[in-house]
């Protein structure tokens, strides 16, 4: 059995929260949140411990955490739990600076343990079947991927603006479906209801001639989330919501089969699965970095009006 904790479970903890508690092979020793009516509230529906302290949780001898608190709090939670002894999954973005994420992934090595970050929607159904496409050369040499997340602000949201919040999925999902780096970045955002930015286009370059664009806003009053990917030989039409994929060449338009799955359930079973076997995780460490980067390369050329290389 894999002894497993969260840290944090308010919206997306809880949800942490539910799937490990009905997984097999794993044990939910505890849950813990500085929210005491809420963590003994969650413990009572699935049977499991609570704690407001969250380092008397790590006290426990776990084998793995997930920790779903807020950016600015990953590192030095992230920090606890490595030293501790347990294997982390941290939630996006990695941190919220380059030097924690660094100080992260350097810990995480010299401890021997992994760290997974949860860019969520590379375990999406649809992305898992989309890459499987352009890696197989269906769609022919793609030259330019681009994304829509939008929709109505979440007041919870108050530590970073709509790039490091929801843009970082899609700067991930990108470079993940290119097997490539991003080199540079250029940003036209602003900010209306929001301390910082709360709409974004983000336009990206991979080896001169590969393109990238997310289009994210937090004013949109329906939820919107979909990708659109150009190759030589075809498009393909992607919706995240959907989890449906559909295909267009010169002679047909199809639409691939996709088995839906909830994509956190895909994340976790993949995370536990990796600590049985002792396999490096992906997105790790690294990959989590780098989409910090780029989104902090983002926010600095919507500062400067510039083009920021990475």
């Amino acid at each position: 059995m894999i002894r497993m904790g969260v840290i944090g479970v308010g919206s997306m903890g809880k949800n942490h929260v539910r799937i490990y508690s009905e997984m097999a092979g794993v044990e939910l020793v505890g849950i813990s949140d500085v929210n005491k009516e809420l963590v003994e509230g969650l413990a009572r529906t699935f049977k499991t411990t609570p704690y407001t302290d969250y380092k008397k949780l790590l006290a426990q001898g776990l084998d793995a955490v997930s920790i779903v608190v807020p950016t600015k709090m990953h590192a030095a939670v992230t920090l606890d739990a490595l030293n501790a002894g347990a294997n982390v999954l941290v939630e996006k973005p990695i941190a919220d600076t380059l030097e924690n994420a660094d100080l992260m992934i350097n810990t995480a090595k010299e401890k021997g343990l992994m760290l997974m970050v949860g860019h969520i929607e590379r375990f999406n159904p649809a992305v898992i079947k989309l890459k499987q496409i352009i890696d197989a050369g269906l769609l022919g040499k793609v030259v330019s991927i681009s994304t829509r997340r939008v929709g109505a602000y979440n007041p919870r949201i108050r530590d970073v603006g709509v790039i490091l919040d929801i843009g970082v999925h899609d700067v991930d999902i990108i470079s993940y479906l290119y097997g490539k780096k991003i080199d540079q970045v250029y940003t036209i955002a602003g900010a209306n209801i929001h301390s910082s930015e709360d709409h974004a286009s983000i336009h990206l370059r991979f080896d001169h001639d590969y393109s990238g664009l997310v289009d994210v806003n937090w004013l949109t009053p329906h939820k919107v989330r979909t990708l659109t990917a150009v190759g030589v030989a075809g498009v393909a039409y992607l919706d995240y919501i959907k989890q449906s994929l559909v295909l267009h060449d010169k002679e047909w338009v199809r639409e691939a089969k996709v088995e839906p799955k909830e994509p956190l359930l895909n994340e976790l079973e993949y995370f536990v699965r990796c600590i049985v076997n002792k396999e490096e995780t992906h997105p790790n460490g690294e990959d989590g970095k780098h989409a910090l980067e780029a989104c902090m390369a983002a926010i600095t050329s919507y500062h400067e009006e510039k083009v920021i290389d990475i």
